[in-house]
């Protein structure tokens, strides 16, 4: 109980730190005056003209969409990114952009949002987003670090001045009340919003169970934003979040310890019974000052995350599973700043450029209990030994970029720089690195667009393991290795040519790609706690082709999408310790497809509105992400594909402000695993959510 009182306190510190604001905003029921929305607005897209997506692939995923997929705002971030081209879907919540693990950049309107500690939670919801953008591709000079995806999230503000209460819930013991709430007064606007998700599929089943053993999860998160306008030209602004989410390691039922160990002379568990917890926390905060005036727009952010990650272990049954139990605490504080800016040189050439630099902090403490042994690797002792281990670390990452859009014609526009970025951390490396894009829109609707993309990706510092190897030879968690080579940065060059095609209501997309990397980054579950380990190939590559198309007339919404890939890698290069030896002898001579490596992946949806009821409906189709079956070549084979079809249906008593909605997910029930527990780099077996029924009520304010 102690636990789940400090995590709404903590999220009751974010709305106390509102309420002055929010005060404010009670008196702002009235509609905001005409000249501070127009104000707003001319400074909104003055921070957009900053960073557009000039020759990447963008995808937009407007509010009113989020609101009617089924789930709503209540869903997880996840699952609405789920529904843009080239997404694959992982276990955790993980996605994977065009063959890439990871890498995927979050952006609040525009400024980087600091990497965490978070593996099973989401920082961010679906609800504090007025619309969602990902951008991939051949990204300008102003994206870099993490490039397989940006994901920038325009948040709502109190210009829309209102507010809702709600509660939505269902199967697997499914129950999440929120509130939010915006208003504005004078120059000022605030938003805030609060929820709360309890569910007992905290993490997905290792046994596709309805509501898995030992499964439950609480989830808080806050947020809350707040703007003032200094003048017609300039404004400041301020973003503070928090998630606090605590989980049960879901068990399987019926296994006994196979290891052959004795504990104080115990050497039976029943795999049902074990109790290991993880508890994610994660506080952000930026603050920004907007200044645009005659040529040149200014924007200049000061960014900070707090995240800690805490491991505690079933300590006999893990010992007796496992071979080790090891309770862990690690924490990560990222402060930087990021600033930008855009000058209008004439109606045919505008410069941009810009300066990042963020500082990391990790500190880490284990503590691990295991058995000694002989030898010959034969148990010595039934009397568990404990390793201490801690550690503290920094790193400095320094971005700089300097670019132009050239319009050369009206119809033809060139966008060409240079970024440089540098890493201290374990190594020291650093890049500069060429961008340039093409976009030509010969006809009325009809847009082509190529470009050239040189990447530097370093590996996630705060997931950087610091363990010593040695310390645990001639014991039960001996590696299958002892070599630790630090991981290095990813060095690519990236080719993306796309078109897309406008007809009356319809539009269709196509976009090829092909990444050829050096120092390939990928990321494994190696052992407990549950976190991702950074490790490189010494080559790789991803290619493939995207389809897309969205029909938008009257009512009716609707899109689908297409992915056809292949990402491969070979010879691994950096933690090595934690791969078996005859697994790095093959990797060492053959080109293997990547864990996450998945040739297609679909989704389609669409949204139906007749007077005051909506009816929508989503799908997701993968092939199957890789598997090793047994005594042959890693990631050889793929999981059986699968197919998820959601509905949602809502109705709004007019003049009421009431909304009642209903959700199905997984209509048909569909069994199917996302990981099998084989594989380079992965844990236990996952499956996808089984049919739920959900249903919530929500009133506006």
């Amino acid at each position: 109980m102690r636990k789940s009182l400090l995590i709404h306190a903590s999220a009751g510190a974010l709305l106390c730190a509102l309420a002055p604001a929010m005060a404010h905003a009670d008196d702002a029921a009235a509609p905001v005056a005409p000249e501070v929305v127009v104000t707003a607005r001319k400074l909104d897209a003055a921070r957009e003209a900053i960073e557009p997506a000039l020759g990447a692939s963008s995808y937009t995923v407007p509010q009113a969409l989020i609101a009617n997929l089924p789930g709503g705002a209540n869903a997880r971030l996840s699952q609405v990114v789920l529904q843009t081209p080239g997404v694959a879907q992982d276990s955790f919540g993980q996605l994977h952009i065009r063959g890439d693990h990871g890498d995927i950049q979050y952006r609040l309107n525009n400024v980087i949002l600091p990497e965490g500690l978070a593996v099973f939670g989401q920082t961010l919801s679906p609800r504090l987003a007025a619309n969602l953008q990902l951008i991939t591709g051949a990204l300008p000079a102003q994206y870099g670090l993490r490039t397989a995806g940006v994901i920038n999230i325009t948040t709502k503000t109190g210009l829309q001045p209102g507010g809702e209460v709600g509660v939505y819930g269902g199967g697997a013991g499914v129950i999440t009340p929120s509130l939010e709430y915006g208003g504005a007064w004078g120059g000022s606007s605030a938003y805030g919003s609060l929820s709360y998700t309890g569910t007992d599929v905290g993490i997905e089943s290792p046994d596709g169970r309805k509501r898995p053993i030992h499964d439950h999860s609480d989830q808080v998160q806050a947020f809350g934003y707040f703007d003032h306008i200094l003048d017609d030209t300039s404004r400041v602004s301020a973003v503070l979040g928090t998630s606090q989410q605590r989980f049960e390691i879901p068990n399987t039922e019926g296994l006994q310890p196979s290891l052959g160990l004795t504990v104080n002379g115990r050497a039976g568990f029943a795999s049902e019974n074990l109790d290991s917890h993880q508890r994610e926390t994660t506080t952000y905060a930026i603050a920004t000052y907007l200044k645009d005036e005659g040529p040149l727009t200014l924007q200049a952010s000061l960014l900070g995350r707090y995240s800690t990650l805490t491991y505690t272990p079933d300590e006999v049954g893990e010992l007796l599973f496992n071979g080790i139990a090891q309770s862990a605490r690690k924490t990560d504080l990222a402060v930087g700043t990021q600033i930008e800016g855009a000058y209008r040189l004439t109606a045919a050439h505008t410069l941009r450029a810009g300066l990042i630099v963020q500082t990391d902090r990790t500190t880490s403490r284990t503590s691990s209990q295991v058995l000694p042994t002989d030898a010959s690797g034969a148990q010595a002792s039934d009397q568990p030994l404990t390793i201490l281990e801690s550690g503290n670390d920094t790193a400095w990452t320094y971005s700089a970029f300097l670019q132009e859009e050239w319009k050369l014609t009206r119809a033809l526009t060139l966008n060409y720089g240079l970024r440089f970025d540098a890493v201290n951390a374990a190594r020291s490396e650093h890049q500069i690195a060429p961008r340039v894009n093409l976009v030509w829109k010969p006809l009325e609707g009809t847009t082509f667009h190529a470009g050239y993309a040189r990447y530097f990706t370093p590996p996630p510092f705060e997931l950087v393991a610091s363990e010593d190897v040695a310390r645990f030879v001639n014991t039960t968690a001996q590696a299958p290795g002892t070599q630790n080579d630090a991981p290095l940065a990813e060095r690519s060059n990236y080719f993306d040519v796309g078109v897309e095609q406008r007809l009356g209501p319809v539009t269709l997309g196509l976009d090829t790609y092909y990444k050829k990397a050096r120092n390939l980054l990928d990321e494994g579950q190696f052992g407990a706690p549950i976190i991702l380990t950074p490790f490189n190939y010494r080559e790789g590559y991803a290619k493939g082709v995207e389809f897309s198309l969205n029909y938008e007339h009257g009512p009716l919404t609707a899109y689908a999408n297409l992915a056809i890939s292949e990402a491969k890698g070979r010879d691994i290069v950096s933690s090595q310790f934690n791969i078996d030896p005859d697994e790095l002898a093959y990797i060492r001579g053959h080109w293997i497809h990547l864990d996450h490596d998945q040739t297609y992946t679909a989704s389609a949806g669409g949204t139906w509105r007749v007077g005051a009821n909506t009816l929508s409906g989503e799908l997701i189709y993968g092939s199957g992400l890789r598997s090793t079956p047994e005594g042959e070549a890693p990631n050889s084979s793929h999981l059986p594909g699968y197919v998820q079809v959601n509905l949602s249906a809502a109705h709004e008593f007019e003049g009421s402000g009431l909304k009642l909605r209903a959700d199905i997910i997984n209509l048909f029930d569909k069994t199917y695993e996302i990981r099998d527990g084989s594989g380079v780099g992965v844990g236990a077996p996952q499956f996808g959510p089984r049919r739920g029924f959900f249903a919530g009520i929500s009133k506006s304010f």
